[in-house]
Order: structure tokens, then C-alpha cells, then sequence
């Protein structure tokens, strides 16, 4: 049963004030990397592997890779576009033969258009997603923490004992 519960756990202790708006406002920009780039190469998981030794909120990170792994698909032309562009300049071509010859490189999934393009424009809108949700954080988060108090589901969570929280419901 603890294994249903620790992911609602841990989203329930990203409100809970454990997490600063900084912490919360870099798991949402790291997120936002993770969720546009497509996820069946090594790049996916070396940015996965990079969100997971941070010190920052997963819940928020897990939240960000879920709305943009959706929205890259409005964003794939714009991310092939820029994909193409850097793959195809003409000073990099020897650069990109070099990486390509290396052992893992090909795993990478770099000479792919989409994949290229979309981890530029994740790179590209990590600051200002950063500055625009640290402040969002900074306020929503305290407001929503009060509100999720009144509920003894999430009292539990939190881990409150199950007693204690019997008893005021009762």
C-alpha cells in the first residue's frame, strides 16, 4: 500500500513547505527539458539521470515533464525547424562528424532534428521559465498548503499519525 501512497506523499510535501520557491521553480524548469525532449534516446535519460541527482522538487519536475511532454506536440515543427538549422550549419559539420564517431554519441539520438531541437529550446527557456515560476511558487505555495491542511487525507500524507487525525475528525 506504501507503494500507492509515497508519490502522493511526495507531491503532498511539495506544498507542505519542505521545498523552497527556488527548489520548486527549478524541478518545474528541469521538467520542462525532461518533458520536451522525446524520451526513447540517451539524452532522455542523461537529462533524467541529471533531474534525479539535483536538489530540487520532483513533484514540481514530475509535474513539468507531464504538461510539456504533452505540449511538445504543438512544439515538434518549431523544434525540427531549429533542430535542422544547427545539424545543417555548415562550421559544425566537422564538429558533428567528430561526436558522431564516438562510442555513445550515436545513442544520443543528437543528429535527430526533433530531438537536437527540442533540448535548444528547452535550454533556451530554462531561465525564463525559472524567472517566471519562482515567483508563482513564492505566493501559491503557502495559499495552497493552507488550503490542503483542512483535509485529513492530506494530514496523513504528511504524515500526521492516523489517530490523532481520527480524532479531530471525529
Amino acid at each position: 500500500m506504501s507503494y500507492w501512497l509515497r508519490p502522493l506523499r511526495f507531491l503532498a510535501g511539495a506544498f507542505s513547505g519542505a521545498s523552497s520557491p527556488r527548489q520548486l521553480a527549478l524541478g518545474f524548469s528541469m521538467g520542462m527539458i525532461v518533458g520536451l525532449v522525446p524520451k526513447d534516446n540517451l539524452t532522455s535519460v542523461l537529462l533524467l539521470f541529471l533531474l534525479a541527482s539535483l536538489k530540487i522538487n520532483l513533484s514540481s519536475a514530475s509535474l513539468a515533464t507531464l504538461l510539456f511532454s504533452w505540449l511538445t506536440l504543438l512544439l515538434d515543427p518549431l523544434s525540427h525547424l531549429i533542430g535542422r538549422s544547427v545539424l545543417l550549419a555548415a562550421p559544425l559539420q566537422g564538429f558533428w562528424r567528430w561526436l558522431y564517431e564516438m562510442p555513445l554519441a550515436p545513442w544520443t539520438d543528437f543528429n535527430n532534428t526533433i530531438v537536437m531541437g527540442s533540448l535548444i529550446l528547452g535550454l533556451l527557456l530554462f531561465y525564463p521559465v525559472y524567472r517566471l515560476t519562482r515567483p508563482l511558487f513564492e505566493k501559491y505555495t503557502p495559499l495552497v498548503a493552507e488550503k490542503l491542511k483542512k483535509y485529513w487525507i492530506v494530514q496523513v500524507l504528511w504524515g500526521t499519525e492516523v489517530s490523532v487525525v481520527a480524532g479531530d475528525v471525529a
